[in-house]
């Protein structure tokens, strides 16, 4: 039995995204080929692309799996998240999680890293969230300039990750 905290479980993969929330939709090309698809691919199954952001991550496995609970701490900030669905096609690698009690938000977010027909190379956030308690409310508009710019540093970390990889 889980506990998240909302009911639209694993809409971030499924879609469309659920009413009530606000929707995060960020894609940023990354590289190319199939070499720098692998590599990002598994910097975010194993959490190093989350770890490079310099975020605190405390998991219970070395990588993404349904069911594996993580914590996310940013500064002070202490976000409890369970993976939902994780996903290793052809052209599309990654995960997505959804938040326990605890976290300062209700939702999901997922993290993809994509390949398209050309051979290039993209990373992807989803996510679509609400405040769960008073401080997330307060904060407003910073909260949400705050999850649009992580989703750039994620990016950025993988940019660097692949620094070593042909490009």
């Amino acid at each position: 039995m889980t506990r998240l905290t909302y009911p639209e479980i694993g809409r971030t993969r499924t879609g469309p995204l659920p009413d009530g929330y606000r929707h995060l939709r960020y894609r940023r090309w990354i590289g190319a080929g199939p070499a720098v698809f692998a590599a990002a691919g598994e910097a975010v199954l194993t959490f190093r692309m989350h770890r490079a952001t310099g975020a605190r991550i405390r998991t219970e496995a070395e990588r993404a799996a349904p069911g594996v609970r993580l914590t996310i701490g940013l500064g002070p900030l202490r976000a409890p998240c369970e993976v939902v669905w994780v996903t290793r096609e052809e052209d599309r690698i990654g995960f997505g999680y959804g938040t326990l009690p605890g976290h300062p938000a209700t939702g999901e977010e997922a993290f993809v890293v994509e390949r398209d027909p050309q051979g290039r190379v993209f990373f992807a956030v989803t996510a679509f969230s609400r405040p769960a308690g008073a401080l997330m409310r307060l904060t407003g508009p910073f909260a949400v300039l705050a999850q649009h710019a992580y989703a750039r540093r994620c990016a950025q970390a993988l940019r660097r990750h692949l620094g070593g990889v042909a490009r």
